[in-house]
């Protein structure tokens, strides 16, 4: 999907939601585990309930891993079902140079067609260019993210710049606003509206908002810009708002919500 795609969307649909597959076998309501692929059963109900409020899906890789060789064939049927139009990002934080590299772009852009993948930048260009030399794929660069280590090094000083903001900087001018976003934390919110300042054209993807505590009005008052520009990440809050028969609808209440919320924010942006 090519950026022009993606901000018709946001427009069509109000939203800027993305919501997380980030599917645990132990968090699935009981009655889906006699399924033939209860990860895939879930995943589809709630694609199903959710597929015309948001514009994004994020599949954290790790918890399809996990299972082997079948977690990889439910993650294929998975994104397999996503509608078109619907922008896919692969949550799988590569980080390795040259040849390495290419083979994880080709992993999550052609085996598995994904839109985009979170790419680890600490090992430099090398680790980043390889996934930029796909024709409408997205690298998504991790920036400045919500975990209690981020201080470690992410919020420390070179110089006068904090670090996140040089490895932002000089990463934008590896790729272009067309091929490359940046993870930005949803509990980072006081630090966005500077990296709006920096970046006024990329798109950020911004995990943490809902389960983990970041304010979806301080985000979009803060990073949204004319074409929108963010898309706000919910995994918990959505797809585990209910944990019974009717999880799908309590998903899709939860991803209302936020849609509607986003609509209002968006009125004034774009």
């Amino acid at each position: 999907m090519n950026r022009q795609e993606l901000v018709n969307t946001i427009r069509e649909k109000k939203s800027y939601l993305c919501v997380g597959l980030d599917t645990d076998i132990s968090k699935i309501p009981k009655h889906l585990l006699s399924h033939a692929d209860p990860v895939f059963a879930f995943n589809k109900a709630i694609i199903d309930a959710t597929k015309d409020l948001c514009v994004a899906y994020k599949i954290n890789t790790a918890f399809y891993e996990s299972l082997g060789i079948r977690g990889w064939e439910t993650l294929q049927r998975t994104v397999e079902y996503i509608p078109k139009g619907i922008f896919t990002i692969a949550d799988a934080k590569r980080g390795d140079i040259g040849n390495t590299a290419t083979q994880y772009a080709k992993t999550f852009y052609e085996t598995y067609a994904f839109d985009s993948v979170t790419v680890a930048p600490y090992m430099g260009k090398d680790s980043v260019t390889p996934f930029l030399e796909f024709n409408q794929k997205w690298a998504i660069v991790l920036g400045l993210t919500s975990n209690e280590g981020s201080k470690d090094f992410q919020l420390q000083k070179v110089g006068n710049t904090y670090l996140y903001e040089k490895v932002m900087k000089t990463c934008a001018s590896w790729g272009t606003v067309e091929n490359m976003m940046f993870v930005v934390g949803a509990t980072q919110a006081d630090s966005i509206g500077h990296i709006r300042s920096f970046l006024p054209d990329h798109f950020f993807l911004v995990p943490g908002v809902g389960a983990q505590g970041g304010s979806l009005k301080d985000i979009s008052e803060k990073g949204l810009n004319k074409d929108g520009g963010l898309l706000v990440n919910a995994s918990r809050a959505v797809i585990y708002a209910g944990n019974d028969e009717n999880f799908a609808e309590d998903a899709r209440n939860s991803a209302m919500k936020y849609q509607a919320e986003m609509g209002m924010y968006l009125g004034n942006a774009i």
